[in-house]
């Protein structure tokens, strides 16, 4: 169970964002806020795990706890993202009464990649939840919703993201030691032995070689670029993101990288 505890009469949001890199950590997560939210004990911290709901819900088979994913395609892959039809259908949905508990949970597993549609829809049902309803919305980077409907939630983190930061640290490390080297043999090496990893984790990489170069420029690492060498790469990096955001795969970032990483 993620360890999370609300203290006894603190009131709930109706909206939150689970957060972390990690997809079963975020989802770990929005579990185990939604058993707090139908908790029946009253006065001790939620969830209590003990009484029926509670033993349901952390179960996965509560009726009022309803799971929204992105989907599968037809050969068997999750969808590149969430539709406004999907977010149509959770609206008509959160328009019927809980079962049995106190509200009906909506855990949104594939929010972050909500198309601009589907979020739209989704900000309308938040603004005006109707009641005995909540949601959580589960994302590796809040970033990517848009603004409106983040102001609408409330951001929890995940603790399994302080792991997997110090692993893409290390690997954003390596990417901005390749690009210093000057070499484009060993830019290519790293890039082709990283072109497998997935689009989520590549994000995270990506964002921590952007965060790692105002350290360079700083003269608090041991990679040196110059002030123009580090405002390219950067540029480069950002741009690498949008595509990764658009759904380009991860083998074309890596290309790109390859390519545009070292200029002479």
């Amino acid at each position: 169970m993620e360890a999370l505890r609300i203290p006894g009469g603190t009131e709930l949001a109706h909206a939150y964002i689970a957060a972390s890199m990690n997809e079963e950590a975020r989802l770990g997560l929005a579990r185990t806020l939604a058993a707090a939210m139908l908790c029946e004990a009253d006065g001790v911290e939620r969830p209590c795990g003990r009484c029926r709901a509670c033993r349901k819900s952390l179960a996965g088979n509560h009726p009022d706890i309803v799971l929204v994913s992105a989907g599968l395609d037809s050969q068997g892959r999750k969808r590149r993202e969430m539709t406004v039809d999907q977010v149509r259908g959770l609206v008509s949905d959160a328009q019927v009464m809980p079962n049995e508990g106190r509200r009906k949970v909506f855990i949104l597993a594939d929010a972050g990649i909500m198309n601009r549609q589907a979020q739209n829809a989704l900000l309308k049902l938040l603004e005006e939840p109707p009641a005995n309803t909540a949601f959580i919305l589960c994302a590796e980077n809040p970033a990517l919703l848009l603004p409106t409907v983040r102001s609408r939630c409330e951001l929890l983190r995940a603790n399994a993201d302080a792991e997997e930061n110090a692993e893409d640290a290390a690997a954003a490390a390596e990417l901005l030691g390749r690009v210093a080297s000057g070499s484009r043999a060993e830019l290519l090496l790293w890039c082709s032995a990283h072109e497998g990893m997935d689009s989520r984790r590549c994000a995270a990489v990506l964002r921590a070689a952007r965060e790692k170069l105002a350290d360079i420029l700083l003269g608090k690492s041991e990679i040196s670029l110059t002030g123009s060498q580090a405002a390219r790469t950067d540029a480069l990096l950002e741009r690498c993101g949008s595509y990764l955001a658009q759904n380009v795969g991860v083998k074309s970032v890596m290309a790109l990288l390859a390519v545009d990483g070292i200029q002479k």
